[in-house]
């Protein structure tokens, strides 16, 4: 049996910056929403900060469904 070991680094690469990635866009998703309640607790309005925090769920959920998607397909 012959291991291409080159392939299996860049498969663990690009696993790593894309879990990397996906766990960040998820925390600003949080921070978002952590923002919006400081910001009605001061009378401000954060309605683009809640658009901001929801645009990185639906990025994170795409991800998440592209990945199903290859593993499938």
């Amino acid at each position: 049996m012959k291991i291409d070991w080159a392939a299996l680094g860049s498969v663990f690469g690009v696993s790593l910056v894309v879990t990397v990635a996906l766990v960040g866009l998820f925390t600003l998703g949080i921070v978002g929403l952590s923002k919006k309640e400081s910001a009605a607790q001061r009378g401000d309005s954060a309605t683009l900060v809640v658009s901001g925090a929801y645009a990185c769920f639906a990025a994170c959920a795409a991800a998440v469904a592209y990945g199903i998607f290859l593993i499938v397909a």
